[in-house]
């Protein structure tokens, strides 16, 4: 019996249709330059690092626990006596990130549009959610899928029952997005096909091997490729 072909196709957001991560390395060179007389550079980034990876479980991600996690950061590496103007600059630079413009990455619209063309769309993204939703509107692309999923994190049991309300099972769904470790990994322990299109930039706590030889992983240089990757696994899957 042939398998089943594919039915649904989700996408990732931030650095997969549009840029995300450039902007927190922006704020993080400020917050590095408010705090140059406290601490080096590498101290600063693993002590920035350190509070992110604490304070997930709370915060979750975003820019907001970005933001929360660099003034702790402030906080720990002055001894409780940083200035109050560089509290007011980060929370600044805080509300600049969530005001800031989307910038559609190259071909993303193409390859959204390629996929709903054929396939029931949905846009799977973590992250806050007002933010999210204000990216989404500016975008453009809204009109394209047919479900949007804003979680809290992107887990097998996520991607199973997102596949399962917006389609039809994980076994007959691909995952396109630029982290191995959120966009790929976990939708191929889920038993869907996992699709990496990476990005120049990677946040530290979303790197992970890429699993080579996994029968359902694929790469691809860059969202110029998924339409004919999508015409080539229809055919084969």
């Amino acid at each position: 019996m042939s398998p089943a072909p594919l039915t649904t196709i989700g996408f990732d957001a931030d650095d997969t249709l549009w840029h995300n991560e450039r902007f927190f390395r922006l704020t993080q060179d400020r917050f590095a330059e408010l705090l140059a007389g406290h601490a080096p550079r590498g101290d600063l980034d693993a002590a920035l690092l350190a509070a992110e990876r604490r304070n997930l479980g709370q915060y979750g991600f975003g820019i907001k626990g970005f933001v929360l996690s660099m003034i702790e950061t402030a906080i720990e590496v002055t001894d409780d006596r940083v200035p109050a103007t560089v509290i007011r600059e980060l929370l600044d630079a805080g509300r600049e990130m969530l005001a800031h413009p989307i910038e559609l990455l190259p071909h993303a619209r193409e390859a959204v549009e390629a996929a709903a063309g054929r396939f029931r769309v949905v846009l799977i993204t973590k992250g806050d959610l007002l933010d999210q939703e204000r990216k989404l509107a500016q975008s453009g692309l809204g009109d394209l899928f047919h479900a949007v999923e804003i979680v809290s994190d992107k887990t097998p049991e996520v991607y199973t029952r997102i596949f399962a309300r917006h389609g039809s099972g994980a076994d007959r769904a691909a995952m396109i997005g630029n982290s191995l470790k959120s966009d790929v990994i976990p939708v191929l322990q889920a038993g869907g096909w996992g699709v990496h299109v990476p990005h120049g930039l990677i946040w530290e706590i979303e790197r992970a091997d890429a699993p080579e030889g996994h029968p359902r992983f694929r790469a691809l240089p860059d969202l110029s490729g998924l339409a004919d990757w999508l015409n080539r696994a229809e055919d084969h899957i």
